[in-house]
């Protein structure tokens, strides 16, 4: 449940920070109250019960794009799909499995970000120490961290510059809209990477047996139902799932 908190806080930060960028520079808009009347006089009102629950119903269904855009997920999940492609066996593992091992590992990778977002944001939210805002602030922080680490400086400048706005002084300054998506395509160049790594072997194995069946004149037999057999045997015997799971870890290290 700790977790479930983080990664939910994790996205109101996204969506609040994500909304303030939109709207930046826009004339006059309409303001809603968010005070139940439960506040004291000086300090920041309370949001009230109906608009937590609306927006915990809003979090809850962007939820899923938002683990898509800002965790390990992507990175994972299209690593994993390369050595299902390479393996050439169809749909095995499931898409199911895969996509819950993904699910998995992302928990585990994140788990200090979002062990960081609970105990600066979350906790204190919750026991009244810090208003939703600041509690937004804090939690950004870790994550925005997270997303810097795996960024690279070039698609950083890329978004910047099609944002058409000044270099950021601090971590803090730069906005959200440019960091997610350089983010993204970092963590699509990186995945493409391990997964060009992964094909070699296997692509070699094709080869091979290829060229043993054309020597031999078995023009007719299609040298994937040959080579197959001989890719799941190197991938068991190499313990190919340990070195996937323990190379895509750590990279994120």
């Amino acid at each position: 449940m700790r977790r479930l908190g983080s990664a939910l806080l994790v996205s109101a930060v996204l969506l609040a920070l994500l909304g303030g960028g939109a709207t930046a520079g826009a004339g006059p808009a309409l303001t809603l109250s968010l005070d139940d009347g439960s506040g004291t006089p000086g300090e920041e009102p309370p949001i009230a019960t109906g608009l937590q629950i609306l927006l915990l119903m809003t979090v809850l269904s962007v939820a899923p794009a938002l683990v898509l855009m800002v965790t390990s997920f992507a990175r994972i999940v299209v690593v994993l799909s390369f050595v299902r492609q390479a393996l050439s066996t169809q749909q095995m593992p499931p898409n199911q499995v895969l996509v819950g091992l993904a699910l998995l590992m992302t928990f585990f990778v994140m788990a200090p970000t979002w062990q960081a977002v609970h105990d600066d944001a979350l906790r204190p939210y919750l026991d009244g120490e810090l208003s939703a805002t600041a509690a937004l602030e804090q939690g950004s922080g870790p994550l925005r961290d997270f997303m810097l680490t795996q960024t690279r400086e070039k698609d950083l400048q890329l978004f910047a510059g099609m944002a058409d706005i000044d270099r950021p002084e601090t971590r803090a300054d730069l906005p959200l809209t440019v960091l997610v998506p350089a983010f993204m395509i970092s963590e699509l160049r990186t995945a493409f990477q391990m997964g060009f790594v992964i094909y070699l072997p296997f692509l070699i194995v094709d080869m091979v047996i290829a060229s043993v069946l054309m020597s031999m004149g078995m023009l007719m037999l299609p040298p994937a139902m040959i080579s197959l057999p001989f890719k799941i045997l190197l991938f068991v015997l190499v313990d190919g799932w340990h070195l996937v799971v323990n190379s895509l870890v750590s990279s994120f290290k």
